[in-house]
């Protein structure tokens, strides 16, 4: 994209994962899950680098198998349950600067998103450099299990977790229809200016964030064992497809490791 800013895609990928254990190398289709990401980075032409973050050596090979640079392993502090994504964009934004790569803008695209596609990434690119005043750009859905009808239960009472709305007709007890618009961020993409991760305090989405909206299955997650049925069904019936893979399939060394990507043992 000439003349476009320069922007890098950072794809977290840490090993530790509990829900679904290494769900971001779970083979789907035939490829490592962050496949997927990698491969729909590097098509979709925005991007001038094309980054996995991991503390694995395994992710990294895999990663680079794909086409993607690993030039760095992200440092244990940043890889807990709990890591605020900032510790490992800020982290990487830094090592590649030191490294003499520097980036007008950045973008997370999640290995657990597999059915983001290149012309997905485009497409949120286009709308991230429209929208003028903007820090960041963040996926979002229209939400299917509203706030309004949501509780916080102390001891034996329940209180509207949202106490707005007419006293005549509280929300809590009116149709999904007549509710207002909520949008709920999924894991798909988000993209914002490296001078927010790099400011004091750092932040990866800023204070004015755009929303881009998915569409079909782009918005998908795996973060269960049963997401990775879902999806599987999905390629199956035709409802959703992934980005086309031309690489062959990376092979993972026999042994215990193996049968949990494989799915053999969860």
């Amino acid at each position: 994209m000439v003349g476009s800013p320069r922007a890098v895609a950072l794809i977290p990928a840490r090993s530790g994962s509990v829900r679904v254990r290494h769900k971001n190398i779970r083979t789907l289709n035939g490829h490592p899950v962050i496949a997927y990401s990698i491969r729909a980075a590097i098509e979709s032409g925005v991007f001038a680098s094309v980054v996995v973050s991991t503390d694995s050596e395994l992710y990294a090979d895999i990663a680079r198998h794909y086409g993607a640079e690993v030039p760095f392993l992200r440092p244990a502090e940043y890889c807990g349950a709990t890591s605020p994504d900032i510790q490992f964009v800020r982290h990487a934004l830094e090592a590649l600067q030191d490294a003499g790569q520097h980036f007008d803008a950045f973008s997370i695209l999640r290995p657990t998103s597999p059915f983001r596609l290149p012309e997905t990434i485009r497409r949120a690119w286009g709308e991230f450099l429209a929208a003028e005043g903007a820090d960041s750009l963040r996926a979002v859905e229209k939400c299917e299990q509203h706030p309004c009808k949501m509780w916080v239960v102390r001891g034996q009472r329940m209180h509207p977790l949202i106490p707005f709305g007419p006293a005549e007709q509280p929300w809590h007890s009116s149709q999904y229809p007549s509710l207002p618009e909520i949008y709920v961020q999924n894991a798909s993409l988000e993209m914002a200016w490296s001078r927010v991760a790099l400011a004091n305090p750092p932040t990866i989405a800023g204070h004015v964030l755009v929303p881009f909206l998915t569409e079909g299955a782009e918005g998908l997650d795996i973060n269960k064992p049963k997401d990775l049925w879902v999806a599987e069904q999905m390629i199956a019936s035709g409802e959703a497809r992934l980005p086309t893979i031309t690489i062959p399939a990376f092979r993972v060394p026999d042994g215990p490791e193996a049968r949990v990507i494989h799915g053999d043992i969860n």
